[in-house]
């Protein structure tokens, strides 16, 4: 998953193009810059018809969720567990990613209804390695790693047991996007090439 944090509204076309071609399948629109919601919108737009699933980041209050929904986020992610988010998720059928890090707060998520579980700042409790440990007792739990995760690294994750990874700045620079050198970034995403794709959890209800 690309998290694409700050995007210029203006830029969405040729950041759909370049996950497409990179073969990236979601991409999250983080709610907490300027323009965040007009840039949600204009990328959902031009992914409609490419097979690319975008989804809105960083929601936290019922509030953002609505604004989220209502400019074509396809799934929602947040970086803490919000009861009221994850239930009106659930409600209404759409895909829901919250936060959570200890081991109670992962169980407690997808008790919850999480359809999976970002474990965030992963950096901050040894990366890969914390995965494998959850691994353990949390079998049947997807889990997204997040915070630390780089190109460098994404392998390690995978083979820890993550369903999902999400990169955000390391490889959707801002400068590279709001100056439009998206074959930097393509660049930055030759590791997508390389994943087997079809065990994927599907977030495009």
């Amino acid at each position: 998953m690309g998290i694409v944090r700050g995007l210029p509204p203006e830029q969405a076309l040729g950041c759909a193009d370049t996950c497409v071609i990179s073969k990236l399948k979601y991409v999250e629109v983080p709610l907490n810059t300027p323009d965040s919601a007009l840039a949600l919108k204009n990328l959902c737009e031009e992914s409609d018809t490419k097979g690319l699933v975008v989804g809105a980041g960083t929601v936290l209050t019922v509030e953002e969720l609505d604004i989220a929904l209502d400019n074509g986020a396809r799934f929602i992610v947040s970086p803490a567990s919000v009861p009221s988010v994850i239930d009106k998720c659930v409600a209404k059928g759409v895909p829901c990613i919250p936060g959570a890090l200890t081991p109670t707060e992962i169980a407690q998520a997808y008790q919850l209804g999480a359809t999976a579980v970002k474990v965030f700042p992963i950096s901050a409790m040894g990366g890969a390695q914390y995965i494998q440990e959850l691994r353990g007792p949390f079998r049947e739990i997807p889990m997204l790693a997040c915070g630390g995760v780089r190109s460098e690294n994404v392998m390690a994750f995978f083979g820890a047991g993550c369903d999902f990874i999400a990169c955000g700045a390391s490889v959707f620079t801002l400068a590279d996007m709001k100056t439009g050198n998206w074959q930097s970034i393509e660049r930055n995403l030759w590791w997508v090439r390389k994943l087997d794709q079809k065990s994927i959890i599907n977030l495009a209800k």
